[in-house]
């Protein structure tokens, strides 16, 4: 069960963020964000965003530890994940 490949929504950018050497969680959560694969969006810098914003982004990428972090531990655990 190990192996097993985590259910994904947008397959093509899956195996692509796979073949780049990313994690299959990694590539699984990257792959099931709304409008994944989409090219130009225009996201908000994560220091312009509140540490609720930031919080709930964690929240949704299931970055452990982030009740107790601050804004600038969010935005490391966001960029780095």
């Amino acid at each position: 069960m190990a192996d097993r490949i985590p259910s994904v929504k947008n397959e093509e950018q899956y195996e692509a963020l796979r073949d780049k050497g990313y994690s299959k969680e990694k590539s699984a959560r990257i792959a099931n964000t709304p409008d994944s694969g989409k090219k130009g969006g225009k996201a908000e810098k994560y220091e312009d965003r509140t540490k609720k914003e930031l919080y709930e982004q964690a929240k949704d990428v299931d970055i452990s530890g982030r009740s107790k972090m601050t804004k600038k531990e969010l935005i490391e655990a966001l960029r780095n994940n």
